[in-house]
Formats: C-alpha cells, sequence, structure tokens
C-alpha cells in the first residue's frame, strides 16, 4: 500500500522561523537608531538656540523607540509620542516603555491620533523621521501639516525630518538586501523600491524580512508616499512661517557609513546616486 502524498501532520505543524518573528522587532533592529536621532535633534537645536533641547514630540512615532531614548539620556527630558495606528503604540508600550525604570516612562505620554491634531504641550523639538510626512501627497497637505507642527513648537523650536533622494532612489523593482543578525536565527532586510511614478512622483515601498531557514515575512510594511525634493520641502516650510529651513548633510569623503559622521549644514551637496540628509525648519 502506498503511502498519501503531501506533507506529514508533523511537517504541517512545524513553524517556521518567520511564523515565530516579530516584525516590530525586526524593523526596530534593522531601520531605527534612536541614539543617532537623539544627537541629531540635539546639534541642530544647539546650533539654532546654542541651549540643550528638553521636550520632544515624536510625530509618526510607531513603537516609539525615539520617546523612549530621549527620556533615557537626560533626566530632565519629557516625551509626546503621536500616531494613529493602535496595534503598533501597544507594541511599543509592551515592549519598549515596560523596560524603562518607572520614574523613565512617567515621563513619556503616548497618545492614539493624527498628527495633524493638537493638543500635546508645546515643544523644543518636533521629530518627523523615516520620510514618514511622505504620506502627504500635496502641498496643501504638507503645508497644513507643517503649520500645526509650527504651532506645536514652542517660540524656540525646531522639526526635524529625514529625507533621501538621489537617482538610485528613482528606480523600480529593485530590493537593497542587507544582513541584521548573522547565524542560525538570524534575518535579512529587504527594501524594496516597487513603483516610482514620475508624473506625480507617487511611490510604493516594502519592507520585508527573510529568516536563515529561507522563510519570508513578505510585505511586513508598505508605504504609499509621494517623493517630496529638499527645494521643495524648504519652500513649504517657511510657507508655513518657519523664519529658516536649513539642510544638514553627512561629511563622508569616501562614501561609506560611518557611526562618527559629521552632519553640517549645506547649501550645496554632492550629487551622489542615493543619499540622506536632515531637513530642520527654525521656528
Amino acid at each position: 500500500m502506498s503511502k498519501p502524498k503531501g506533507k506529514t501532520p508533523t511537517q504541517k505543524n512545524k513553524h517556521t522561523l518567520a511564523d515565530k518573528a516579530d516584525k516590530f522587532d525586526c524593523y526596530q533592529q534593522s531601520v531605527q537608531e534612536p541614539e543617532h536621532e537623539i544627537d541629531i535633534f540635539e546639534q541642530t537645536f544647539r546650533e539654532a538656540y546654542n541651549r540643550k533641547p528638553l521636550t520632544l514630540r515624536e510625530d509618526f512615532c510607531g513603537t516609539f523607540a525615539v520617546c523612549c531614548s530621549w527620556v533615557e539620556s537626560d533626566s530632565k527630558r519629557l516625551a509626546w509620542g503621536v500616531d494613529l495606528c493602535g496595534e503598533t503604540l501597544q507594541w511599543g508600550k509592551d515592549n519598549n516603555l515596560s523596560k524603562l525604570k518607572v520614574k523613565d516612562a512617567k515621563r513619556i505620554t503616548v497618545l492614539e491620533q493624527d498628527v495633524r491634531e493638537l493638543g500635546t504641550p508645546q515643544v523644543d523639538v518636533l521629530a518627523a523621521q523615516n520620510f514618514s510626512f511622505w504620506i502627504f501627497k500635496t502641498r496643501k497637505e504638507v503645508i497644513e501639516y507643517f503649520k500645526i507642527a509650527y504651532a506645536n513648537l514652542a517660540s524656540e523650536g525646531a522639526i526635524v525630518m529625514d529625507m533621501m533622494g538621489g537617482r538610485d532612489c528613482y528606480d523600480s523593482d529593485v530590493v537593497d538586501k542587507r544582513t541584521i543578525v548573522k547565524g542560525r536565527k538570524g534575518f535579512k532586510y529587504h527594501w524594496e523600491q516597487a513603483h516610482f511614478n514620475p508624473v506625480n512622483s507617487h511611490c510604493t515601498f516594502y519592507i520585508h524580512f527573510k529568516f536563515a531557514d529561507g522563510s519570508k515575512i513578505k510585505k511586513a510594511f508598505r508605504y504609499d508616499w509621494r517623493f517630496w525634493t529638499i527645494p521643495e520641502v524648504r519652500e513649504m516650510l517657511l510657507e508655513a512661517g518657519f523664519r529658516d529651513a536649513v539642510v544638514y548633510w553627512e561629511e563622508d569623503e569616501e562614501g561609506e557609513e560611518d557611526e562618527d559622521a559629521i552632519w553640517s549644514q549645506v547649501e550645496e551637496a554632492p550629487n551622489d546616486y542615493s543619499w540622506l540628509c536632515y531637513v530642520v525648519g527654525i521656528k
């Protein structure tokens, strides 16, 4: 008598590494560097106002890892995290906030709401990282957001946003693959540039994670954005009321990532195939 074809019950019930993985944890390990972000916030604010910033509002905060690092960095610091996704915020509460000392956790307020709503005290620094404001696809929407950000800042305040660009970033059907953790329990981060429409600059990106056993979390995160340029963002910041909009570029002569890289204000930068920078609105 022949054996039935197909997987055995044991094989069917076997969980892959992707099944066991936590996409939010993978995201934080792959994408976020809170300590670096805080260094940038401190540098840009100090250069604008000659003092140390103490209050932070993290818009589109997700798991609000930056808020957590912010309050840990100074006992006088306060942070507010704002995001619409309750699931992501809850993960942050369970996995980031819960790991803080009680005295530090008390200095963070998490709000599940649209970033275009007021409702937090005015802060020194408002952060919109990981290209998050690109979710707004028209000038009207971006300027509206910048005006609200302006209102959420203290009289001495700055909004800090990262930007990417260069012709490599406009390619479609391209996947950047990076190993985040090596070994049998490691994983790789795949950043897929799925689509770019040059007529309206709308674009679609995905994050996938691949594990050592070959299993994947496909489309763990999806981003539907408009690809804004530096001059457009600077112009919209000024239109929204900011007195200045400055660009910080990484000084890197060899073109390689460097944890100790120096970031400086620039009015001219190299036309690299791919680049990252910060645009800062000064109130």
